[in-house]
């Protein structure tokens, strides 16, 4: 069966994936933490970042909205309600308001008092070798205070990656974020007007257009081997979101992805094995620092 490698990363074998070829070419998966270790501890908050590092993720995955005095704090959805019982906007609501709020108890009683925290507090805890994908639920509005809250982490460009839905809103990212990757995070739905899946030939090029540095495809798109050849002939790394079936995470980390988000780092490492990437050596949380 003929062998066919693109770049270094990655080689495919028609439709199957060597791992003694993949190993030979250094070849390893990330594991993302979506929004921390979510299925043991309440998303997006420091006790969900925390666990996700001990349960060895090697990145960790946030939502950042800004609150109506302008500061970036983690939320994925556009209100407070789902999980911090208060429906309101987080827009309408100043970070003295958000930081009084619930964040652990509708996850269980046991993390009452965990808190919506601000996104300054979360990279600080991101380790040496280890990094974030930051997705900016928010519009272009935001990057001006992201830009701020960047530099003063001391976090070094590689460490963070921005990622988002908003085609407009990551290109201008791109380009205020130039030392910094860019992926663009896209669905597979049907569009509400055309009734049209979408086509990756066609992701892929307004991609590329915009400069980014990968895609991260919901784990819903029918990847192959020969669509996966596609972005990386594009020279474009490929992400997976959102993956917590082991048997789902071997598939497409048979095809060569650089990485799958998950709910649950620790068993997705687990039964990836040799596949995952290695867990950086002397990783150490940089809170307090």
């Amino acid at each position: 069966m003929q062998t066919v490698c693109f770049g270094v990363r990655w080689c495919v074998f028609g439709a199957a994936f060597s791992v003694l070829g993949c190993a030979a070419m250094a070849c390893a998966v990330e594991i993302i933490a979506h929004r921390g270790a979510s299925e043991d501890a309440p998303e997006n908050t420091l006790a969900a970042m925390q666990l996700a590092w001990k349960q060895q993720a090697d990145a960790i995955e946030l939502d950042i909205r800004l609150t109506r005095d302008g500061r970036i704090a983690l939320l994925h959805d556009a209100t407070t309600k789902r999980t911090a019982g208060l429906d309101k906007p987080i827009t309408e609501l100043a970070w003295d308001e958000v930081r009084r709020l619930d964040a652990g108890k509708w996850k269980d009683p046991k993390w009452a008092g965990e808190r919506i925290p601000l996104l300054a507090e979360v990279l600080a805890t991101v380790p040496e070798g280890k990094r974030a994908f930051i997705e900016l639920k928010c519009g272009p509005e935001a990057l001006p205070e992201l830009e701020r809250v960047i530099e003063a982490s001391g976090k070094r460009p590689e460490q963070l990656v921005l990622i988002g839905f908003n085609h407009n809103t990551m290109k201008l990212a791109r380009q205020r974020f130039p030392k910094l990757q860019v992926f663009w995070v896209v669905g597979y739905e049907k569009d509400k007007k055309t009734g049209q899946l979408p086509q990756l030939d066609d992701v892929i090029a307004a991609a590329r257009a915009a400069g980014f540095h990968g895609l991260d495809l919901s784990e819903k798109w029918p990847v192959d081997a020969e669509a996966v050849a596609r972005i990386r002939r594009a020279g474009m790394q490929f992400y997976v979101w959102t993956v917590d079936d082991p048997a789902v995470a071997k598939r497409f980390a048979s095809l060569g992805l650089d990485g799958i988000t998950t709910n649950r780092p620790a068993p997705i490492r687990e039964a990836l094995g040799p596949l995952a990437r290695r867990p950086a050596a002397n990783a150490k949380s940089s809170e307090g620092r």
